[in-house]
């Protein structure tokens, strides 16, 4: 008859605990002479990586930096209105050439604030690239409709 009794099993190992990583293996002689290899930034995260959650501060600073940008982008307009009125444009197509001109820079500014706040989630095609397609043609407009 067999033996049907199973192998008596070797105890396991106690856990070593926490051990730094010089501690687990010697460090070799070339560690030291030898650059470390240094990888390139990462602009869009791999497939296999969750996207990052922005928090509430970045949004609030990025807001705020975007109102900002509003604000100083709303006294461009209304010197580049001036200008072109100088330069005896007339004042309907300067207020026109002024506000294409405010919502250029708007539209270009948004896309460069959200790609600042989290590359990782709104520096994507379907965010970015209507933001800058719009904020371009805009800026576009504002020359065309700017000349006499």
């Amino acid at each position: 008859m067999q033996n049907t009794q199973a192998p008596a099993a070797t105890p396991p190992e106690p856990d070593p605990g926490f051990k730094l990583p010089s501690e687990l293996a010697p460090p070799s002689p070339q560690a030291d002479v030898m650059p470390k290899a240094t990888t390139g930034i990462e602009v869009a995260p791999a497939l296999d990586e969750p996207v990052t959650d922005t928090s509430t501060r970045d949004l609030a600073i990025g807001a705020g930096a975007f109102l900002i940008l509003l604000i100083i982008y709303f006294f461009v307009r209304s010197a580049y209105v001036h200008h072109l009125v100088v330069r005896r444009v007339a004042p309907s197509a300067a207020g026109s050439a002024g506000w294409l001109l405010f919502v250029g820079l708007a539209f270009v500014s948004a896309a460069t604030v959200l790609a600042v706040i989290n590359a990782s989630k709104f520096l994507t095609v379907a965010v970015t690239t209507p933001l800058v397609v719009v904020g371009v043609i805009a800026l576009v407009a504002a020359v065309f409709v700017g000349r006499r």
